[in-house]
């Protein structure tokens, strides 16, 4: 069973609030025939949108492939949270790789933020992108390690846009009974995600990249020049970057090997009007200390966007509102008859060591995927990365790639049982208080 078209219908984006409240660029046509390119790229969500605008801006030939459309994925179905630092926090990367490499992913995840507040800028995408995110303290413990946190970045880093809150403090931002305080960051971001990706396209079209949708690549076939074969045409090209996150399937087996797609829900509400006030006060999005972590923020029509729950099989459930509803009305229990307006999943991938693995797999073939939910700025950046390094030595490429990856236990056959039954021990802890 292929992720691509497991719950969706092929060239079609989901029913999510993302999709009502943009405006969907006009189909690129599939590819045709035998086309030849610099660089192809297969994926056009936030890494391969990037890679190609990148690559076409240094003056490559650049075709980009996608089975379905562009921004269809994780990149147009996302928390749209552009977050500071790495998915692992710097005391965990101190201790996994030492300071000085803690010191640089530390700066390159400040390069990322500012990447994509550049790209919206030079580009024109309006999508509405807010200062301020918030990390909710779930259990008592939480709020001492999200303030010593919040401090070591201070002291350690220089970082001085983190305000600690106690309880009364952060429920003065955030209404919620189920917080005991937390951290509030302005330098950090969120945004409309979809609207992000059609920006991106728009300007990859425009620097003169060849957008290729409802091109779904079957094989790649390596070599000097490596032959990327569709259902309708196949590209030879110099260099392939692989772009396709957790909806590579079988293309490159030492990437599957390493990264793992899971599923990831959000719901919107109907619009709460005054009543938001209630669940947040001010401008921010939310996210909190839990292992398998809530995330929510007001959409600009007062909307509560709210994400929540993981599954680990190809099909997304029946009834992923009801799944939703579930953590949303723990964290705001006065939302429980609140209507739901739009409910969508989203395919993003993981890996062991949660944090993107970026790998030369073939002397010409590049690949960049596995942000674990920390993608917005990780994937845009990625692609600058996998850009950058097609042309010669990159430093930031260097750095990712230097990350040891282990390969998930089980292996393709038994790995996504393994982890279900990993993860569900800790949501138990969660729902425990442990």
């Amino acid at each position: 069973m292929n992720l691509l078209f497991s719950n969706d219908k092929r060239g079609e984006y989901p029913r999510s609030w993302y999709a009502a409240t943009a405006t969907a660029l006009d189909p690129f046509p599939p590819v045709a025939g035998q086309v030849r390119a610099d660089v192809c790229v297969v994926g056009a969500g936030y890494t391969g949108l990037s890679a190609a605008l990148h690559l076409a801006e240094m003056g490559a030939d650049v075709v980009l492939l996608d089975a379905q459309r562009v921004g269809f994925g994780a990149s147009g179905r996302n928390g749209g949270q552009l977050g500071s630092g790495q998915r692992q926090d710097q005391i965990a990367l101190e201790t996994m790789l030492g300071q000085d490499a803690a010191r640089r992913l530390w700066d390159l995840a400040e390069d990322a933020k500012a990447l994509v507040r550049d790209l919206t800028a030079r580009h024109g995408i309006d999508c509405y992108l807010r200062d301020g995110v918030a990390t909710a303290a779930s259990q008592a413990s939480d709020v001492a390690d999200l303030h010593g946190y919040a401090d070591h970045l201070s002291v350690r880093y220089g970082y001085d846009k983190i305000d600690v809150l106690d309880q009364a403090a952060f429920r003065a931002v955030c209404p919620s009974p189920d917080y005991r305080g937390g951290i509030l960051d302005s330098g950090a971001a969120h945004l409309h995600p979809l609207r992000l990706a059609f920006g991106l396209a728009e300007a990859a079209s425009r620097s003169g990249v060849r957008l290729h949708e409802r091109s779904h690549v079957q094989r790649i076939e390596p070599g000097r020049k490596v032959t990327v074969r569709t259902d309708a045409g196949q590209v030879s090209a110099d260099q392939v970057i692989l772009a396709a996150n957790g909806y590579l399937g079988g293309l490159e087996r030492k990437v599957t090997a390493r990264v793992m797609p899971i599923n990831n829900y959000i719901v919107a509400t109907e619009p709460l009007g005054d009543a938001a006030e209630r669940v947040l006060t001010r401008d921010v999005a939310v996210a909190d200390s839990r292992f398998v972590v809530n995330y929510f923020r007001l959409s600009h029509d007062t909307r509560l966007l709210f994400g929540g729950g993981e599954t680990y099989g190809y099909r997304f459930p029946s009834d992923i509102a009801a799944l939703v509803r579930k953590p949303m009305t723990t964290v705001f229990p006065h939302l429980n008859d609140v209507k739901i307006d739009y409910a969508w999943g989203g395919t993003l991938a993981i890996t062991m060591k949660r944090m993107p693995y970026l790998a030369r797999v073939r002397p010409n073939i590049l690949s960049a995927s596995g942000y674990s939910g920390h993608g917005v700025g990780n994937a845009i950046q990625a692609g600058k990365l996998l850009a950058e390094a097609t042309r010669g030595p990159s430093e930031g490429f260097a750095a990712f790639n230097a990350i040891p990856h282990g390969i998930f236990p089980g292996g393709g056959f038994f790995r996504t049982p393994i982890l279900s039954l990993a993860m569900s021990w800790y949501a138990m802890r969660d729902r425990l208080g442990l």
